[in-house]
C-alpha cells in the first residue's frame, strides 16, 4: 500500500503570521465552540515547500465545510452527526454501522446478534396493565404474562482507550445511563424509549432489555420456516440497542450539564484508529492510536480543515493541499463546478444521495385536499424535475415513494402509480372535481353543492398555504417553484416560513396540524419505522398528546393494516411485503407528494482510491481500505 501525503502541505495559515510554525504553536490550545473558521480564501496561495504544515510522510488532509463543535458519538441532531461522523467515526467506531440502510458490524462487537447464535432471545415475564390494557411500571391489580426481546452484545476484548486504559462493558453502560441524566439528542433519546434496560453482564457483555410486548412472539417464531432474518437486527430498531461507550474513568469526573461543552467534549478520548492530536483554528489534527489493534489503517496522520467555498477546496485539491473534501451543502452553481472539476480530469468527484429526503404533505382534515382527484392534480402540476435542475443540476432522480430506492423495503417504481409532469393532465382533473376559473380572472374557484345533487350550485375562491421552514435554500427553491407550477394550473399559493423550532414544536402547527400543506423533510433509517408514520393511531391529536407523525392525517383501512403487519411482522422478508403493498396505496392514494433526496459528494485527487461512498455512513467508514497512487 503506498504512503499518503508525502511533501504536499495543508492549506496555509494566515497571511496575518508569517511564521507557520509560529501559527501553529500558538494555536494549540482547544478552541472554543466559538472559535472563527479561518477564511482560507483570504490566504496566501499554498505551495507545496517545507515550511508549510503537515509535511511528514503518510499525512491525508481532509477539507470539510464546517468545524463540528464537539467530536462525541452522540449529537443534538441529524444535522450534527452528519457533520461530525467523518471525524468521530475514527475515534468511536459505531458497534453496528448504518451501511447502505442496514445495520453492520465493524469489530468492536465480535459479532452480529441473532436469534440463531443465541444472542436475541425471547423471554416471558409478568407485567401490569392499566384498564385499558396497556403495559404499565407502576403495580395494578390487573397482570397479564407479556414477553420481551432481550439482546446480548458481546464486546471486542482488545478494544482500549487511546490513553492506554481497556474498554468494558460498563463504559457502554455508562452511556446509557447518562442519557437518562442529559440529553444526548434525537438518536439516544430514541434509543431510550426502545428500553426498559440496558446492563452490564461482565467486562466484555452487555445485555439490551427491550420493553415487554403482549404479543406472542415465542408462537411467531416457531411458524418461521428458518431464523434467517428473523427478528432480525440488521434492519430494524434492534439495531439501535446498543450504546457506543464512552470513558466512564475520564467523563464521570465531569460534571453532566458540562460535558457538551467540556474541553473532553472537543478532544475526546476514543477507542479507533486514530487520536486526537491538537485542535488549531479551523484544523483537527488526528494520528494513530497506539492501542488500536484493528485493520491497519494507511495514513500515519490525519487533518481536518474546515473552508466553507467549494471553489477554495476545489483550488486546494488542484494545489495538491487537500487529498479529499467532504460536501453536504450543495447548490446547483457548485453541482455545476464539481462536474467541470470532474471533467478536467485533475480532481475526481463521488455523489452520493442522501437518507434525507423531501416531501410535500396534505392536510386531509380539509374537505378539498380530501379529494384524491385534487392531490392528483397537484402531483402531475408539480415540477420536480424542475425543482431538481434548480437544485442538484439534475443530478438526482424524482422519488415516487416514501422509502427511498436504495432501501431494502422499498418497492419497484414500476409497480407504483406515479406522477408525471403534466400540467394539461393536471387541469382537467381540477375541472372534473369542479374546481373551475369561472370569472377568467386565472385563478380557479371551488363548486359548491348546496343542494346535494352533485352539481354545484355556486363557487368560492380556491387558494392553498405552503408551510416550511425559514433561512433553508433548498426549502426557498422548492416553494417558489411549487406556487409557480400552481399558478399555471390556477391555484393560487400562499408560502408561509417559519423556524423549525416553531414548525416542529409538539405546539407547533405541523403536530397540532394547523397547516393545509406542509413541505419538510424525513430522515430514512435501516428500519422504515411505517408505523409511527403512516398508522391512523400515529395521526396527532389528543388521544397521544400530538405525538404522531402521520402528519398528512392519512387513515386508509388496507393501508393502516398494512403497515401493522409491516412493522409487527418478525420475518425480514414478510415486513417487506407488507412494506410494497403500503407503497402501492400510498402511491394510489397520496396523502404526500415524494419530492427528492438530497445529495452529498466527496471531492478527491486521482491518487486516492478505495473510496465507498454511502448514503447513511460517513466517508471514513472504510478508511482501511484506502490506498494512495502515484
Amino acid at each position: 500500500m503506498a504512503a499518503f501525503g508525502g511533501a504536499a502541505p495543508d492549506p496555509a495559515p494566515s497571511t496575518a503570521d508569517p511564521d507557520p510554525a509560529a501559527t501553529v504553536e500558538r494555536n494549540a490550545s482547544t478552541p472554543s465552540a466559538s472559535t472563527p473558521t479561518p477564511d482560507i480564501a483570504a490566504t496566501a496561495a499554498p505551495t507545496a515547500t517545507a515550511s508549510s504544515a503537515l509535511t511528514q510522510t503518510g499525512t491525508l488532509r481532509i477539507g470539510v465545510q464546517s468545524e463540528p463543535s464537539d467530536l462525541l458519538p452522540y449529537h443534538a441532531a441529524a444535522a450534527d452527526e452528519r457533520l461530525t461522523a467523518p471525524i468521530s467515526e475514527l475515534l468511536f467506531p459505531a458497534p453496528l454501522l448504518p451501511l447502505n440502510y442496514a445495520f453492520t458490524t465493524t469489530g468492536v462487537l465480535e459479532r452480529l446478534p441473532s436469534l440463531s447464535n443465541g444472542d436475541i432471545q425471547v423471554r416471558s415475564r409478568e407485567v401490569y396493565l392499566d384498564v385499558n390494557d396497556l403495559i404499565v411500571t407502576e403495580p395494578t391489580s390487573r397482570t397479564a404474562t407479556a414477553q420481551q426481546i432481550v439482546i446480548t452484545y458481546r464486546w471486542n476484548r482488545a478494544l482500549t482507550w487511546s490513553d492506554g486504559v481497556p474498554v468494558t462493558a460498563a463504559d457502554s453502560v455508562f452511556a446509557y445511563q447518562l442519557a437518562q441524566q442529559i440529553p444526548l439528542g434525537e438518536e439516544a433519546n430514541q434509543r431510550i424509549q426502545l428500553l426498559e434496560d440496558y446492563q452490564e453482564v461482565d467486562a466484555h457483555t452487555t445485555r439490551a432489555f427491550l420493553k415487554p410486548e403482549l404479543t406472542d412472539l415465542t408462537s411467531l417464531i416457531a411458524a418461521q420456516p428458518s431464523l434467517d432474518g428473523v427478528l432480525d437486527v440488521a434492519t430494524s430498531d434492534l439495531g439501535r440497542t446498543v450504546w457506543t461507550p464512552l470513558p466512564a474513568h475520564i467523563v464521570r469526573e465531569i460534571s453532566p450539564t458540562a460535558l457538551l461543552n467540556s474541553e473532553f467534549a472537543a478532544i475526546p478520548i476514543g477507542y479507533g484508529p486514530y487520536q486526537i492530536d491538537r485542535r488549531d483554528q479551523g484544523v483537527i489534527r488526528l494520528s494513530r492510536n497506539p492501542y488500536y489493534v484493528g485493520p491497519p489503517h494507511a495514513p500515519d496522520t490525519l487533518a481536518f480543515v474546515s473552508e466553507p467555498s467549494v471553489a477554495t477546496l476545489r483550488d486546494e485539491l488542484l494545489r495538491g493541499s487537500l487529498d479529499l473534501a467532504i460536501l453536504e451543502n450543495l447548490d446547483a452553481d457548485q453541482f455545476r463546478l464539481l462536474a467541470d472539476a470532474n471533467q478536467s480530469g485533475a480532481v475526481q468527484v463521488a455523489y452520493s444521495t442522501s437518507p434525507i429526503w423531501e416531501h410535500l404533505d396534505f392536510n386531509l382534515e380539509f374537505d378539498l385536499l380530501q379529494n384524491v382527484g385534487v392531490r392528483r392534480a397537484i402531483a402531475h402540476a408539480t415540477n420536480r424535475q424542475a425543482m431538481i435542475d434548480t437544485l442538484y443540476a439534475g443530478s438526482v432522480p424524482i422519488l415516487h415513494s416514501w422509502i427511498v430506492p436504495e432501501h431494502w423495503a422499498a418497492a419497484n417504481p414500476d409497480d407504483l402509480i406515479t406522477y408525471s409532469y403534466s400540467p394539461d393532465y393536471a387541469r382537467e382533473l381540477l375541472t372534473q372535481a369542479n374546481v373551475i376559473d369561472t370569472d377568467n380572472d386565472g385563478f380557479r374557484e371551488i363548486g359548491i353543492d348546496h343542494n346535494s345533487d352533485s352539481k354545484p350550485d355556486g363557487f368560492a375562491p380556491f387558494s392553498l398555504t405552503v408551510l416550511t421552514t425559514e433561512n433553508s435554500p433548498v426549502r426557498a427553491a422548492i416553494a417558489e417553484q411549487f406556487r409557480s407550477d400552481m399558478a399555471d394550473i390556477g391555484i393560487n399559493v400562499s408560502v408561509v416560513m417559519t423556524t423549525s423550532q416553531q414548525l416542529f414544536n409538539p405546539q407547533g402547527p405541523l403536530f397540532r396540524r394547523d397547516f393545509e400543506l406542509a413541505q419538510f423533510a424525513w430522515i430514512a433509517a435501516p428500519d422504515p419505522r411505517g408505523f409511527e408514520l403512516w398508522s391512523c393511531s400515529a395521526i396527532p391529536g389528543v388521544i397521544n398528546n400530538y405525538t404522531g407523525s402521520n402528519l398528512s392525517g392519512w387513515c386508509m383501512r388496507d393501508a393502516n393494516q398494512a403497515i401493522i403487519s409491516a412493522t409487527t411482522s418478525i420475518s425480514r422478508e414478510e415486513r417487506r411485503e407488507y412494506y410494497i403493498r403500503h407503497q402501492k396505496l400510498f402511491a394510489q392514494e397520496l396523502p404526500a407528494i415524494p419530492l427528492f433526496q438530497r445529495v452529498t459528494a466527496v471531492m478527491y485527487t486521482p491518487r486516492l482510491n478505495g473510496l465507498k461512498p454511502d448514503p447513511m455512513a460517513p466517508i471514513t467508514w472504510n478508511m482501511h481500505e484506502w490506498s494512495s497512487g502515484s
